[in-house]
C-alpha cells in the first residue's frame, strides 16, 4: 500500500493505492492528546517549562496561540522545532480569542491556568470534534468542589475563582472522565491544595500530567480507585523539563496498516503500556506483535489465518481499549475471518461518522445500535472517496 498526497489544488486529500506490504522502521510523533493538557499544565504551574517532543499540528498551534493571547510567552528554538518553552508573564492580556478557542475541544484545559492568573476564565463552548456531544458537566462539578462559581449561556461559560482556601479537596467522579481528571489536577495545582480524586481516569494522557507534576515537585500516589496529589514541602524544582510521549494512536494506526498489508515493521517512540490493549487485539486476530524499549514490532508476513471473533469494546477502565484504536482495528478486522463486534459508548457519535465511510468502500457492517456494530470478514473493499470525521 502506498500513500500519495495530492498537490496544492486539493491539499487536504490523501490517496492510497495497492502496493507491496509495509515494511521497515518508522518513528511516531509526539502525542497531540498528551501535549495539549501538558501545555495547559505548564501554564497552570506559572513557572518556566521546557517541553520536548511537541508535535507540530493545528491543535497544538492553536493551543499555543491561546496561551499567548492569555499572557504566556511561548517559543520554539530554531535548533529544535519540537521543543517548546512556556514562560509566564505578569502583564495582563485580554485573554483567548473566542473564535480561535472554538477550533479545538482542548480549550477547556486552560480554565485552571486562567483562574490562577486572572481569577476568572471566560471561554466559548469547545469545538473541533464531530464524534458526539461530550459535555462539561463534570468539569463544572470539579470547580464547584474548589468553591468556584460557574455561569453558562448559549455562547460559552464563565468560571470565577473562589477566595483562597486551605485543606484537602475530595472529589468522587461518577465515571472515569479523562478531561475532568485533568481539570481536577490542574485546579489543585493552581490552588496549591492537596487533592483526593476518586475513580480517576488513568489513561496515558492523565498519567503524563501526573508524571510531569511529579517532576515539578508535587507528590502523587495513584491506584485504580484513588489518585492523591499534594504540594511538596521542599523548595520548588528550579528547572522543569518535560517530554511529550509518543502518539499511541499514530502507532496503533500504523500497526494495523502493517498487519492489513501482511508486512513486518518496527514502530519506534511509543511506550509499551500505552499500546498494550491494541497489541492484545492484534494477537487475538492472529498478528504477531509486541513491544520492547519503546518499539512496537508487528510481524504479519507469516500470520496464520484465524476465525476467532474480535470483541473490541472501548473502555475508560485502567488498561481498557482506547476508543481511538477502534477505527483502524475495524479496518483490519474487515480483512480477517470471523464475525467481529465493536462498541464505543464513550463517543456516541463516532459510528455515525465512521460506518458510512466504510460503506463507501463497499464494507457491509451491521449497526446494532448507535454505539455497537458487527461485521463478518474477510471482505473485499474497493477504492472510493471517504472523509475524515474532523474538519
Amino acid at each position: 500500500m502506498t500513500a500519495v498526497r495530492i498537490p496544492p489544488v486539493a491539499a487536504e486529500v490523501v490517496a492510497t493505492r495497492p502496493g507491496t506490504p509495509l515494511a521497515g522502521s518508522v518513528a511516531v510523533d509526539g502525542s497531540k492528546n498528551a501535549a495539549l493538557p501538558l501545555l495547559a499544565a505548564a501554564a497552570a504551574l506559572h513557572r518556566p517549562v521546557h517541553m520536548g517532543n511537541v508535535p507540530a499540528n493545528t491543535d497544538v498551534e492553536t493551543m499555543l496561540t491561546l496561551l499567548q493571547q492569555a499572557g504566556w510567552h511561548t517559543a520554539r528554538p530554531l535548533s529544535d522545532p519540537h521543543t517548546t518553552v512556556i514562560l509566564p508573564s505578569d502583564k495582563p492580556q485580554p485573554g483567548p480569542d473566542p473564535e480561535i478557542a472554538t477550533r479545538i475541544r482542548a480549550s477547556y484545559y486552560l480554565v485552571p491556568a486562567l483562574l490562577g492568573a486572572y481569577g476568572r476564565a471566560r471561554l466559548p463552548w469547545p469545538g473541533g470534534c464531530r464524534i458526539g456531544e461530550r459535555g462539561m458537566e463534570q468539569h463544572f462539578k470539579v470547580y464547584e468542589r474548589f468553591g468556584d462559581g460557574t455561569t453558562v449561556n448559549d455562547r460559552g461559560y464563565l468560571v470565577e475563582a473562589a477566595a483562597a482556601r486551605t485543606g484537602t479537596v475530595s472529589i468522587m467522579l461518577p465515571f472515569r472522565s479523562r478531561c475532568a481528571s485533568i481539570a481536577a489536577l490542574l485546579r489543585a495545582v493552581v490552588a496549591g491544595r492537596p487533592l483526593q480524586l476518586g475513580l480517576p481516569n488513568l489513561s496515558p494522557e492523565v498519567l503524563s500530567v501526573v508524571e510531569a507534576l511529579q517532576t515539578a515537585g508535587w507528590q502523587c500516589r495513584v491506584s485504580k480507585s484513588l489518585l492523591t496529589l499534594a504540594p511538596s514541602p521542599s523548595a520548588p524544582v528550579e528547572t522543569i523539563a518535560w517530554k511529550v510521549p509518543g502518539d499511541k494512536i499514530e502507532a496503533g494506526t500504523l500497526a494495523c496498516a502493517v498487519a492489513a498489508t501482511g508486512g513486518d515493521a518496527r514502530i519506534c517512540g511509543v511506550r509499551g503500556d500505552d499500546v498494550a490493549p491494541l497489541i492484545s487485539a492484534l494477537r487475538w486476530l492472529g498478528v504477531s506483535a509486541g513491544t520492547e524499549d519503546d518499539v512496537l514490532t508487528v510481524r504479519a508476513q507469516d500470520t496464520r489465518p484465524t476465525s476467532r471473533p474480535l470483541r473490541a469494546v472501548a473502555s475508560l477502565a485502567p488498561g481498557g481499549l482506547d476508543a481511538d484504536f477502534e477505527p483502524p482495528l475495524m479496518a483490519l478486522a474487515l480483512t480477517r475471518s470471523g464475525t467481529h463486534l465493536f462498541s464505543d459508548t464513550i463517543n456516541p457519535g463516532r459510528h455515525g461518522n465512521l460506518l458510512p465511510q466504510f460503506a463507501r468502500l463497499g464494507a457491509e457492517i451491521h449497526e446494532l445500535s448507535p454505539t455497537k456494530c458487527r461485521l463478518t470478514g474477510p471482505q473485499q473493499l474497493t477504492g472510493a472517496g471517504v472523509e475524515t470525521a474532523n474538519p
